[in-house]
């Protein structure tokens, strides 16, 4: 069976930013009750450089963020390796950078896509927006019809 890493990054303590954690969290209980021992799952405040050497050990990664592009709920969107440093982020290390240093370093190129999630207030509160619980709970129900369609292919 193919690995799956499921990967989401932000900061639960500004408000609508904790959205790709939360997604994280509520996947990994979803996997472990449907899919045990076949999705991984990390999160953490931003992505790093390390963690390159992190997702070369899996065929497919999603990583998951809030977004405050004007998108309707949630996009899914495939990630293509790039050495472009600068995007416009509140992270430090965009993903396409971290699939460019996966190939570059280690010769690998998981299959690797970014769900963004629709976020609405940024402050130095914990919790998230109703709206964006709403848009959290839309996108859950869209990534566990994805995996379970990809993990029922392989």
């Amino acid at each position: 069976m193919k690995k799956i890493l499921v990967y989401g990054y932000g900061n639960p303590g500004r408000q609508d930013d904790g959205l790709g954690v939360s997604c994280v969290k509520m996947l990994k209980e979803w996997a472990e009750k449907n899919f045990p021992g076949t999705i991984d799952v990390d999160m953490n405040y931003q992505l790093n450089i390390e963690d390159a050497e992190k997702i070369s050990h899996y065929d497919k990664v999603i990583f998951a963020d809030a977004s405050c592009e004007n998108i309707h709920q949630f996009a899914y969107t495939t990630i293509k390796p790039s050495d472009a440093q600068l995007e416009f982020s509140m992270h430090a290390v965009a993903p396409a950078y971290v699939l460019y240093l996966c190939r570059s370093l280690f010769g690998k190129q998981p299959v690797s896509h970014l769900l963004h999630i629709r976020g609405y207030e940024w402050g130095m509160q914990e919790g998230l927006t109703e709206r964006a619980k709403e848009n959290l709970e839309v996108s859950f129900h869209a990534m566990t019809g994805l995996l379970t369609d990809y993990l029922s292919d392989n």
